[in-house]
């Protein structure tokens, strides 16, 4: 049986549509969709499994064509989207629209236009004699933490194959990059002790602790800039604070405050470095008056380069270049890494295009990515 591109296309739409549809919202549950894509690998006969979180209420999916031995290339994409509330769209965020050679839909480019070209590949992946099997992952979280194949990955090698190679399909525009930034969020809570503000030696001011520490995180900052790697931009480490709250009255020392900050490293810098730095100043600060604790939120791993792994090799002959990139955000490959799976990023449509009201991708895009998966297959043939 032949599939000629304009089926794989049409079938990469149609899918699309449906996944469009699902309002998976990192906030919400995505079991509406993994039903959806169930019932679809029932019908093929493809041979899944089911790994849902703690509460139940979501589910990552892990399926695969080919002999079930380890060695394979897994495709990794996630289900969650982010927020549309407080973005005018032109149109229904959760319905597909086609005009002008893209199509629009929350998650169109980041990245269900991926999910819909691996799932659409399925028939031709079936038919391709594939001698070492092609893994599509489906995940969860990813936009709040990558934290939803973690899961997955720990039981490679154990009850599932362990692949040979990841390639995740953030938007990339179909070139290969082989590295990305760590991403570690905190929140630090402050609790002082409340007095007259005429006499501020009586009490410890949350908010002032506050400003100290803030400011050093970004004096810290400054000096993270000696260490640069001129293929990110901006080329060093960064830290920021976004949001601070804390206090009741003008005239109240004020005995809560709390800011939340991240810090994003290049990679081979320690992810907990400014923390450290935050925690040295803070037990100096400390006295009975006055408690600072900082807790970690999310902690996604930096993908540091790896010239001549498998993961690179292979996606650059497929793309038929010898150049890799780099990417200003963060994904599940470093997970993978630091699995010990050696992965690159690469996928369709522009980070540009993502989190946007009117979120498009280009088709000519979708029609990349399905040109990128037949080369796959025949190499796994």
């Amino acid at each position: 049986m032949k599939f000629s591109a304009e089926d794989r296309l049409a079938a990469t739409l149609a899918i699309l549509e449906r996944l469009i549809a699902f309002d998976t919202e990192s906030s919400k549950s995505n079991l509406g969709l993994t039903a959806e894509v169930e019932t679809y690998l029932a019908e093929l006969g493809v041979d899944y499994v089911k790994v849902p979180n703690a509460q139940g209420d979501k589910a990552a999916l892990f399926a695969t064509i080919g002999p079930k031995v380890d060695g394979g290339v897994i495709l990794s994409g996630h289900t969650d989207v982010v927020p549309v509330a407080g973005q005018i769209w032109t149109s229904n965020p959760f319905g597909l629209r086609r005009a002008d050679g893209r199509v629009y839909g929350r998650g169109a480019c980041d990245m269900k236009g991926f999910d819909a070209i691996c799932l659409a590949m399925i028939p031709e992946f079936q038919k391709a004699g594939l001698s070492r099997p092609i893994h599509i992952m489906l995940s969860y979280d990813e936009e709040v933490g990558c934290r939803g194949g973690l899961d997955t990955i720990a039981r490679f090698g154990h009850d599932l194959p362990r692949p040979g190679a990841a390639i995740v399909g953030e938007p990339t525009s179909m070139q290969v990059a082989d590295a990305h930034k760590s991403i570690t969020t905190y929140v630090t809570k402050i609790e002082g002790y409340e007095a007259h503000s005429a006499k501020p030696h009586l009490g410890a001011s949350a908010v002032e602790a506050a400003c100290k520490l803030v400011a050093d995180l970004y004096q810290f900052g400054e000096d993270l800039k000696a260490v640069r790697d001129l293929r990110f931009d901006p080329p060093f480490s960064t830290v920021h604070v976004g949001i601070i709250r804390g206090g009741e009255a003008r005239n109240i020392l004020a005995k809560h405050c709390l800011f939340q900050w991240e810090f994003r490293g290049l990679p081979g810098v320690a992810q907990d470095i400014a923390r450290v730095r935050l925690n040295a100043l803070a037990a100096a600060m400390a006295g009975p008056k006055l408690s600072i604790e900082t807790q970690t939120e999310t902690e996604t791993p930096g993908l540091a380069p790896m010239p001549g792994s498998r993961a690179e090799e292979l996606a650059l002959k497929i793309v038929q270049s010898d150049r890799t990139v780099t990417v200003s955000f963060a994904s599940e490959a470093g997970q993978f890494q630091k699995a010990q799976i050696p992965a690159v990023l690469c996928g369709p449509g522009s980070i540009d295009q993502a989190h946007q009201p009117d979120e498009y991708i280009e088709i000519a895009q979708l029609e990349a990515g399905i040109a990128f998966m037949r080369r796959l297959a025949a190499e796994l043939a």
